[in-house]
């Protein structure tokens, strides 16, 4: 089984850009409720394959999208 990741943030106008510009890089990425043991300002995180985290960060670091952090999720 693959391992996720999800970006946690600290609103949710974040994580909808993150979202678009992810997408158009052509990033698998799923719009998900946070998950319980995340704490986040936010009700929204987004998931990615966790072995193209540093293509996420790089990304959301180019857009200017803030993030809350990101983690590894089983």
């Amino acid at each position: 089984m693959s391992e996720y990741g999800v970006v946690l943030f600290h609103t949710t106008s974040s994580a909808m850009r993150a979202e678009k510009t992810l997408l158009r890089q052509g990033l698998a990425i799923k719009m998900i409720p946070t998950p319980r043991q995340f704490s986040s300002d936010c009700g929204l995180a987004l998931r990615f394959e966790w072995s193209r985290q540093d293509a996420v960060r790089e990304l959301l670091a180019g857009a200017r999208v803030e993030i809350a952090g990101l983690h590894p999720h089983g």
